[in-house]
This record gives structure tokens, C-alpha cells and sequence, in this order.
């Protein structure tokens, strides 16, 4: 039963709803009374040889007008408890959205898509059943059980009541010793789920290596692992849960056999007649759906119980990254002055970036150059605050860029990676994701700017057409120039451009290169990191970076004359160009 006290906050808000839907269920468990009571009478009519088609007739109004009750407070309970549950589901779903939405870039390491998806479908739809089969269950158990065992007293007798009720302490126990079993089994199953929907997940997503490798029997294989680790884990959780039935079947088979012996007895001896044990039976049937309830009440709540827990692990875990809610919420000019003596990763030991300090002015543009790993992309992570944990000062307009919420910070920075990740929409609306409010000129203008807007018009539909799951209609390049014209259309007071040219061709790029230094004139300052030096030779300042340290520094022209790694890299690029 903790899995109520866990959700105690949402049951004190929906305490009306829940009480509405209850008080339908009484009245439901009350009809369902009748009907035993009227038949038990009509036999009692037909065995005294009394039974006129007065006495036909009234029984059949009862036992319509009792279904017509039944179907009529079944109704509303449905409304009143369904509804429960899925404004629960929802708001349920909401939270773990924006939980997820607002963690930081750790908590995406240590978690993988297939898991967190298992924890926002199959875990939240356990939670949900709680809600709503787990308070149904409860609730018509006990109002079913305790008023069909009193009308059994009233209506029939104490003594057959009482003796026939002997076994049901044997539910209790049954549903504690199998409910702790089941815990422990679907926490385990759920772990198997998520392990296989990371599996799923990721051989969806990189089916064309997989295929371009011939690995397809090789993945099928770790596949099928995975899907026979859950069978056994799952048949281990059916193991348990197949035993709620039959042993409630087998207490209930115990009460019959012992109502028929005693109240065969009771007849004989004429303290009850046969319509009364046929009402007796009549009741007994009634108290067949509590019995089973129990089991299953404990099958739902420990599955709510073990996915809760899960959830509320997820939810538990805090961001790094603080937004500042009350922070500045303007930005005037975008100058940007980034002074860090020291940055390391949270889960490293060595310092990936040391006294790395530079200035950008609105207008002007910054190139980062050097080798793989040197710690450029590390620069873009600290400016767009993936980590905040760092020695030394970010400043924007003179204010350090933790003062700022993070949506006024965001909203002002233009960023495109060099993995672009398109939305499986239109071109039109994945340019427009940066801006909605942006009408077709403005859109059509950002893609001229990002050198996309003939390859547009040269497909069928245009800026309509369908870009497929993660853009996968697209090439590389089309990709990168989509999500260039999506952060140009959003006019930042920044633009950053980590690699964002890798995929085109070195036409294409000097285009790119050309919009971008007309760009100039809206006061937009520039950081291009890239492998080709061809893209920073008009930049007004060039970082080359080493093992996180900045080893040289200057325009192209001066770091063409001084030796070094810069210098030895132009040649070799102009060689292979």
C-alpha cells in the first residue's frame, strides 16, 4: 500500500473527483444486491407453489430497473476514476518532459534514449493503473465485500455467513507473501524493457552503418539476446503473477464447498429455506470479484510501486546548469568576453581547456582552429552553458552569462553544430523552429543566406517537402545549410558555427563564406570552428588551440608568417585543394 502514500499529493487534489466516483460505486455494489435477493424470492415463490405472473413480472422490472441502475452508476464511476487516472498520466508526463528537458548534458551520459522513453510509457502507464484500477479495485473490493456479506447476515443467516467467510484471512496472505515477490520480479522486468528499448532505439537509428557494414545478422543476434533476457525475466514476473488466480480460485472453490455442506444442513434443520441458500450462492458469486480483486490490486499496485520508484529516481536528479528564472532578459549588443583559466569535464581528471581568453566585438568574427580534441567545441559548450562549473569569468555586455535566464541567453546565440539535427517535418518548418512568427520571405532570405535555397527549388514539393525522420531525405550538406538558414533566421547577436561546413563542397562553402561576410553589416559577431582554414581566412582574429592550451593567435595573414602549426596546415590544405 505505499505506492498510496506515494501518490498522496495527487489524491488530495482529486479528493472530489475520487469521492464522486466512490459514492457510484457504492450505489453500483447496492444494485448488484438486488438482483440475488429478487431471484432468491422467486425460487422461494416457485418451491411454495405460490409463483403467479404477477410475481414474473415484478422480478423481471427488478432485474431491469437494476440493470438499468447498474449501467448508469457504472458509468459514473468510470468518468469519475478513469478521469482521475488520466489527469494523473498527464500530469505525470509532463513533468518527466520537463524534467528532461531542463538536465544538463551529464545526465544525457549517464542515461540512455531507449530508458528514459521505457520510464515516460510503460512506467508512467503502471503509475497510471494505480490510479485508476488500483483505486477501483480498492474501493469496489471493499464496498462489494462488506456489503454482501452484510446483506448475507440480514438476508439469509449470521452462522452461514460466518462460517463461509472463514477462509478469506487466507487472501491476505497469499496477496502480501506474492505481492513482495512481484515487486522485486517487475523492477527486474522493467530493467529488461529499458535495456532492450535502448537496443531497439539505437539499431533504428544507425541502421544505415549497420547495413553498410553487413552487420544485420550480428545486431539480430544481440537483439534476440536481449529479447530472450526479457521472455525469462517476464516469465519469472508471469510465474508469480499467474498464481494470484488460482489460489483466490481455490478460497473461492473452499467457500462454496463449505456454504453447500452447511447450508444443506441449515435447510434440513429449516432455519433457512432453499430460496435463501440460492440467494446465499447468488451472494457468494458477488464476492467472486472482490476475491480476484485482491490479487490483482496487489499485482497493480507493486507494479505502480517498483515504476514510481523509477520515475521518482529520474525526477530526483538535479541539473548542474541553474537557470536563472529572475536574470537579465536583454541583451544590447552581444559583446562577448570569455576569460577561463582552467575547465574539466565532470567525469575527467585533466583540465580540457587552460587560460584560454579572447574577446568578440559585435561585427567581427573568431576563428578557432587546431586538431581533433583540442578543446574547441569545449569553448562552445561553456558559451552555451552546458557547463557552468569552470575557473574564470564568461561576460556578455559586461554581465557574467549566468546572469542571464537561460532563454534571453539562447534565444541571442545562433548555433549550429556540426551534426545537424533536422525535425521530421517540413523545410519550411524546420527553418522556421528558430522563429515562428517568421513569414516566407524571411524564410526564403535565410536560405539564400545559407546557400540552401536553389537545392530547395529543385525539389519537388520546395520548402514543403517532408524531410523525413532526422532529415534522413537530405544530404550532409543540405542538412548543415538547413540548420545554418535556422539559427540565421533567428537573427542572433551571435552566430556560432562549429564545423557547420564539413558536409559541402568548397564552392558551396565559399558561398557560405561570402553571405557571411555581407552578414557583417547587421553587427553580428561571428565564431567559426573549423578544419578548413579556407573558412576563417577573412576572420579578424584566429585561435589556434592545443590540448586545450591557445598556442598561437592572430589574423590569417600574420599567422601565415609566423611557424607553426598553422602555417604548416594552410600548406597542406592548399596542396590538396
Amino acid at each position: 500500500m505505499g505506492i498510496f502514500k506515494k501518490l498522496n499529493w495527487f489524491f488530495r487534489r482529486q479528493k472530489r473527483r475520487y469521492f464522486i466516483g466512490i459514492v457510484f460505486l457504492a450505489l453500483t455494489a447496492v444494485t448488484n444486491l438486488i438482483i440475488p435477493q429478487a431471484i432468491g424470492q422467486f425460487a422461494d415463490w416457485a418451491n411454495q407453489r405460490q409463483l403467479t405472473t404477477s410475481h414474473i413480472v415484478t422480478v423481471l422490472v427488478i432485474i431491469f430497473v437494476a440493470g438499468i441502475g447498474q449501467y448508469g452508476f457504472r458509468y459514473g464511476w468510470r468518468n469519475q476514476i478513469w478521469g482521475g487516472a488520466a489527469d494523473l498520466e498527464q500530469q505525470m508526463r509532463s513533468q518527466l518532459f520537463w524534467h528532461y528537458l531542463n538536465m544538463d548534458e551529464m545526465f544525457f551520459k549517464r542515461h540512455r534514449v531507449g530508458d528514459l522513453m521505457a520510464r515516460s510509457t510503460n512506467d508512467i502507464s503502471a503509475v497510471q493503473n494505480v490510479a485508476g484500477v488500483g483505486i477501483l479495485t480498492l474501493a469496489d473490493s471493499i464496498i462489494t465485500g462488506s456489503m454482501t456479506i452484510i446483506a448475507m447476515i440480514l438476508f439469509v443467516d449470521w452462522k452461514l455467513t460466518a462460517v463461509a467467510i472463514i477462509p478469506l484471512p487466507l487472501l491476505a496472505v497469499m496477496a502480501w507473501y506474492l505481492g513482495e515477490k512481484l515487486h522485486d520480479r517487475f523492477s527486474q522486468s522493467q530493467a529488461a524493457f529499458s535495456q532492450l528499448n535502448n537496443k531497439t532505439q539505437e539499431s533504428m537509428t544507425g541502421i544505415k552503418v549497420i547495413k553498410a557494414f553487413g552487420q544485420e545478422k550480428a545486431d539480430i543476434a544481440d537483439f534476440n539476446h536481449l529479447v530472450g533476457k526479457t521472455i525469462d525475466v517476464n516469465r519469472k514476473v508471469n510465474f508469480i503473477d499467474a498464481l494470484f488466480d488460482p489460489l483466490t480460485g481455490l478460497i473461492i472453490g473452499l467457500t462454496f464447498v463449505i456454504t453447500i455442506l452447511y447450508g444443506s444442513h441449515l435447510i434440513i434443520n429449516h432455519v433457512i429455506t432453499i430460496g435463501q441458500l440460492i440467494a446465499f450462492v447468488g451472494y457468494i458469486n458477488a464476492l467472486v470479484w472482490p476475491m480476484f480483486a485482491i490479487g490483482r490490486l496487489f499485482n497493480v499496485l507493486e507494479r505502480g510501486n517498483a515504476s514510481y520508484d523509477r520515475i521518482q529516481n529520474i525526477l530526483q536528479e538535479e541539473s548542474q546548469i541553474s537557470n536563472n528564472f529572475q536574470g537579465l532578459t536583454k541583451v544590447k549588443r552581444g559583446e562577448l568576453h570569455f576569460q577561463v583559466q582552467s575547465f574539466s569535464y565532470p567525469d575527467g581528471n585533466q583540465p580540457v581547456l587552460t587560460n584560454v581568453h579572447f574577446e568578440l566585438i559585435p561585427g567581427k568574427t573568431l576563428g578557432i582552429v587546431g586538431r581533433v580534441g583540442s578543446g574547441k567545441s569545449t569553448i562552445v559548450k561553456l558559451i552555451l552553458r552546458r557547463f557552468d562549473d569552470y575557473q574564470g569569468q564568461i561576460t556578455l555586455d559586461g554581465h557574467d552569462i549566468r546572469d542571464y535566464s537561460l532563454d534571453t541567453l539562447l534565444s541571442n546565440i545562433g548555433y549550429v553544430p556540426q551534426t545537424s539535427f533536422l525535425f521530421s517535418t517540413t523545410i519550411k518548418n524546420n527553418i522556421r523552429f528558430s522563429n515562428y512568427d517568421s513569414n516566407d520571405d524571411s524564410v526564403e532570405t535565410a536560405a539564400e543566406q545559407g546557400a540552401i535555397a536553389e537545392d530547395i527549388h529543385n525539389l519537388s514539393q520546395g520548402y514543403q517537402t517532408l524531410v523525413g525522420e532526422r532529415g534522413i531525405s537530405l544530404s550532409g550538406g543540405q542538412k548543415q545549410r538547413v540548420a545554418l538558414a535556422r539559427a540565421l533566421l533567428g537573427t542572433p547577436k551571435i552566430l556560432i558555427l562549429d564545423d557547420s561546413t564539413s558536409a559541402v563542397d568548397a564552392k558551396t562553402e565559399v558561398e557560405i563564406n561570402q553571405n557571411m561576410r555581407h552578414l557583417g553589416n547587421l553587427q553580428q559577431s561571428r565564431i567559426i570552428i573549423t578544419q578548413r582554414l579556407r573558412s576563417v581566412i577573412d576572420a579578424d582574429e584566429i585561435l589556434v588551440l592545443d590540448q586545450g592550451h591557445v598556442i598561437q593567435r592572430g589574423s590569417h595573414q600574420q599567422l601565415l608568417q609566423e611557424p607553426g602549426w598553422y602555417q604548416d596546415m594552410w600548406q597542406r590544405q592548399q596542396m590538396n585543394f
